[in-house]
């Protein structure tokens, strides 16, 4: 349970409406939802999630969804987008944008929850990413270069922070399409890149465990989720005609389980190897918040 004291510190939880934007941000099964839920109950608040995979219909049991433990408090971003979908950061600004204008305009505060980094610190940073619009001839003289060649284009124009940008050819001609247009309005461009946004009014809060009792939660997590169905929810969304690349492309829960079913894997290496590799993701997500720790984000330990 969380002390209203040490909450107070930081926030009015008398305020109704004109709190700064909060933020709930931890490892995976770090228990970051229920504190945030609470939370929200405590300041008049409904929370939108930062959550990469979460966004998708009927990848429940993998993604961790959870929706029983936000009970009464609204929640949004969860649940938009058909699985199979490659969601991004473009889309989730905008969607954060439209979910915060209408939760101030009921007179409610905001919290921001989930362990997508990226996600997170985007909004926190003030990001803003405008429509840009397509660009026929560009498109046309990148037409005939290959994925890695695309992709050295790309980093000679920004740093690259992860690969969702250049994982098809597509995706990097789009990447490239933007930043072409970025160059040449470089006024947009200052809202678009971390360095120029303006951050909003925030609080932080940053919730962490042990290490060893972080390892605990997640082996234990992982065996309730095998038992709660997570294979029969993969092989329901590989028989529904979501091919199985895609299902990998989400990584994790869904690259091993699906891998499992098409006989790639034993079941003992799919847990074991599953098992690793959430550790291992949990290890990154801490990397890239004390990095925003070194970028200027004040983060708060939230006990």
């Amino acid at each position: 349970m969380l002390d209203r004291e040490y909450i107070s510190r930081y926030l009015n939880i008398e305020a109704k409406s004109d709190l700064p934007l909060i933020a709930v941000v931890g490892p995976t099964a770090s228990g970051k939802t229920a504190k945030a839920v609470e939370l929200a109950r405590m300041v008049n608040a409904e929370i939108i999630s930062a959550d990469s995979r979460q966004v998708y219909r009927g990848m429940d049991i993998g993604t961790g969804k959870d929706i029983s433990e936000y009970g009464d408090i609204q929640v949004h971003l969860i649940d938009i987008r058909p699985a199979g979908y490659k969601y991004n950061l473009h889309e989730f600004l905008s969607d954060y944008y439209q979910a915060h204008a209408e939760i101030r305009a009921r007179g409610k505060n905001v919290i921001l929850c989930g362990g997508t980094g990226m996600y997170a610190e985007a909004v926190l940073s003030g990001l803003r990413l405008p429509e840009v619009p397509e660009n026929p001839a560009l498109r046309q003289q990148l037409q005939s270069k290959s994925l890695p060649e695309l992709t050295a284009i790309l980093a000679g124009m920004k740093t690259l922070h992860n690969t969702t940008d250049v994982d098809t050819r597509a995706r990097a001609i789009r990447a490239i399409e933007i930043e072409t247009w970025y160059i040449d309005h470089p006024d947009v461009a200052k809202i678009a890149d971390r360095s120029t946004s303006v951050r909003p009014e925030s609080v932080i809060f940053m919730v962490d465990i042990s290490r060893d009792e972080r390892r605990r939660r997640i082996t234990e997590r992982l065996h309730r989720r095998l038992d709660e169905g997570m294979i029969e929810e993969v092989q329901r969304l590989l028989d529904s005609g979501i091919p199985a690349d895609d299902l990998i492309y989400y990584g994790l829960e869904y690259k091993y389980v699906t891998n499992y079913l098409l006989g790639r894997l034993s079941r003992e290496a799919m847990v074991s190897g599953l098992e690793t590799a959430i550790h291992q993701f949990a290890k990154r997500q801490m990397t890239w918040y004390r990095g925003m720790e070194r970028r200027g984000f004040n983060l708060i330990p939230l006990p």
